[in-house]
This record gives structure tokens, sequence and C-alpha cells, in this order.
């Protein structure tokens, strides 16, 4: 039997174009199911201090000197705002999926307490996001003196003032133009 390369009728095109089509459209819907999946995964970020040979966690009260710590893991994130003799190492990881507000995963603030005397470690504290205390912020705001002006008034404000001309009395003036 021998095959002969016939050409192909109208109705054998015609459906193959379909099946290229929904070949194309299976894959299509699996790319953009992709990008969808992607733009959902986490961003994870981590700030603040980061521990890299030293963890505060490891400083020994009575044993360990300001120097030594200083040495050891660096300048603190903060030091105390009543109290320069307790350093803050602080660190948190936040997630953030897509458009919406990061998200605190875990925050951890050591606070290493210095003998004033002596400056030896007398504690070590470390807190975690349940330690935490939530504030009640208060939104009042502090009234000030005047009125708010519109866009259209700050705009044309100035209009018939005679503010973009120079005046006589400018010429003394610092900055003022010369004769």
């Amino acid at each position: 039997m021998y095959l002969v390369n016939r050409p192909m009728s109208a109705s054998a095109r015609t459906t193959r174009l379909p099946a290229r089509i929904k070949a194309l459209t299976s894959a299509a819907v699996l790319a953009a199911c992709l990008v969808g999946a992607s733009a959902c995964t986490p961003v994870t970020s981590f700030g603040g201090f980061q521990a890299i040979e030293e963890k505060p966690q490891d400083v020994k009260p009575q044993i360990d000197t300001r120097s030594m710590v200083l040495e050891r893991l660096g300048s603190p994130s903060a030091v105390s705002t009543f109290d320069p003799n307790i350093w803050f190492y602080i660190s948190q990881t936040t997630d953030r999926i897509a458009y919406y507000l990061p998200q605190v995963r875990e925050r951890t603030v050591v606070a290493i307490s210095f003998d004033k005397d002596s400056e030896l470690v007398t504690s070590v504290n470390t807190y975690s996001i349940k330690d935490g205390k939530v504030l009640a912020y208060n939104s009042r705001e502090t009234p000030t003196r005047g009125r708010e002006m519109t866009i259209l008034e700050q705009l044309l404000g100035n209009v018939g003032r005679g503010g973009l001309l120079p005046q006589d009395e400018d010429r003394n003036m610092p900055g003022g133009r010369r004769e």
C-alpha cells in the first residue's frame, strides 16, 4: 500500500483549526493563572537589627560589659530616652501580599540593661510581638489660626495684587533688584 499526498479537504481543515485554538486558549489561561498566583505570593522583608555571628540573646549578665556588647553586636537600634543605660536591638519580619498593607509576622526586641557605674550587663530581656500593647492614638488635630483656602483661591490669590512686578521698596531688600 502506497501513501499518496492528497490535498486536505475543507472539513479536515476546519477540524484542525479549533484544536489549535483550544490549545492556544488553554495555554493562555494557564499562563494567566500562573501570573495571578505569583502576584499573590507574599514578599518577605527583614528589617532592623540582623544578627550575623552573635545574637543579642547570647549576652551574659554580670559577665559582659558595655564595650564587649558594642564590639560583638555593634550599635544598638535604639537607646532608651530616659535612661541611656538601656540598649534595644530591634528586628522584625513582614510579609506583603500584592497591594495590601504589610503584615508583621515576627518582631523581636532585646533590651540590654547596663549598670551605671561598672558598665556590666545587669539584665537581658527579650520581647516579642505578643508582649506589645496597642495604643489608642488621639486623632484630634491642633487648630491653627486663619482659614483654609480652596485650590481656586490659592491659584488666583495674587491676581490683581501686583505681586509679580518688582516694586520700588524691593530695591534695598536682600536679593532685590539692582540698578
